[in-house]
């Protein structure tokens, strides 16, 4: 008995500490290359909604300088963000364009995304503070608007992962509903869901079961 009770604590001596995630050690497993696409799960709050608007499409980077969100259902709309510039396109309607200083968000999705994809951490912390929290098998990050523009519509994104993986980015506007986009596995694992607490339950990084 006391052989196996030394052997069971020196196991037990012996399991490693879950390490500390640090905004370096996520940003270089973040970064892939352009091209790239990922699929995504949106859901969208209201007060003139009964309930939340999902979407679903794709995130694609086909350059360095370029990022499109694609939504495919319920509706089909692509906007790509280049040079300054933002292009929305809806069926059968002409696309919209308007210079990205209109609209200091989306200027910031792009800078956040490219910075993101690209693992530069100074152009990140160019237009946010950030705030890492967690283990690397479960971590968040925190972007804080350094623009006062940017800080009027957007009070911070937080981003949610697992290891390697980017799940889930939450968007909290200075006014507004929060805004959850499922990614990667997360957007896979939402297949079908529409109940808002199973999305969040997966954009915090549990399964479905929890």
């Amino acid at each position: 008995m006391l052989p196996a009770l030394l052997l069971a604590g020196s196991l037990h001596a012996a399991s490693p500490e879950p390490q500390r995630a640090d905004t370096d050690w996520i940003l270089a497993r973040l970064a892939q290359p352009a091209p790239m696409r990922t699929s995504f799960v949106e859901l969208r709050g209201s007060k003139l909604l009964k309930k939340p608007l999902r979407l679903q499409g794709e995130y694609q980077r086909p350059d360095e300088a370029t990022l499109v969100r694609e939504v495919t259902a319920p509706y089909q709309e692509k906007t790509t963000i280049r040079a300054g510039e933002v292009e929305i396109a809806r069926a059968n309607k002409p696309p919209r364009r308007f210079s990205l200083a209109r609209v200091p968000e989306l200027a910031g999705l792009q800078a956040s995304f490219g910075a993101l994809l690209s693992g530069n951490r100074q152009l990140l912390e160019q237009h946010y503070q950030l705030d890492t929290q967690g283990t690397r098998q479960r971590w968040t990050m925190t972007l804080l608007p350094r623009d006062a523009a940017m800080a009027r519509q957007l009070q911070a994104i937080t981003l949610y992962g697992r290891g390697a993986e980017l799940r889930c980015i939450e968007t909290q506007p200075a006014r507004g509903e929060t805004q959850r986009t499922l990614l990667a596995g997360a957007a896979r694992a939402a297949a079908g869901i529409n109940a808002a607490g199973t999305l969040a339950t997966l954009c915090y990084g549990d399964s479905k079961s929890q």
